[in-house]
């Protein structure tokens, strides 16, 4: 079932970044399908919390992944995948407001995903 979500979590990450930035990355896959993994079993704990809520805890974790992935992929091994270092509110270019934000709402159809993957496969 890992392997499954995982999959799941880096294909559609590769699918947004492809029509948001026109490329992605393969760390950027490997980033989505981590972010999945966890918001799967970080909903499943909260399944009765309130979308807001599920919204504000997806938004944690997933920056939260993407400070960590930054700092190794970027800060690191120097890769250059993405900087935010021109947007505001950001750390050390990794993380910024506004992207966390994105990731508040890109935990929207997360949740639906991983409630219905739960109540399928999950008896």
């Amino acid at each position: 079932m890992d392997v499954a979500l995982f999959s799941f979590g880096g294909i559609s990450y590769g699918i947004i970044e492809l029509m948001w930035r026109k490329y992605t990355h393969w760390t950027m896959v490997l980033t989505g399908g981590v972010c999945f993994l966890l918001l799967y079993r970080v909903f499943r704990c909260m399944a009765q919390a309130a979308l807001w809520q599920k919204c504000v805890i997806g938004s944690s974790v997933i920056t939260g992944v993407e400070f960590l992935v930054g700092c190794i992929v970027n800060l690191w091994a120097k890769l250059n995948v993405w900087d935010y270092s021109d947007l505001p509110a950001n750390l050390l270019g990794q993380v910024c407001a506004l992207y966390s934000f994105f990731w508040g709402l890109l935990s929207i159809p997360a949740a639906f995903f991983c409630t219905l993957i739960s109540k399928r496969f999950e008896r």
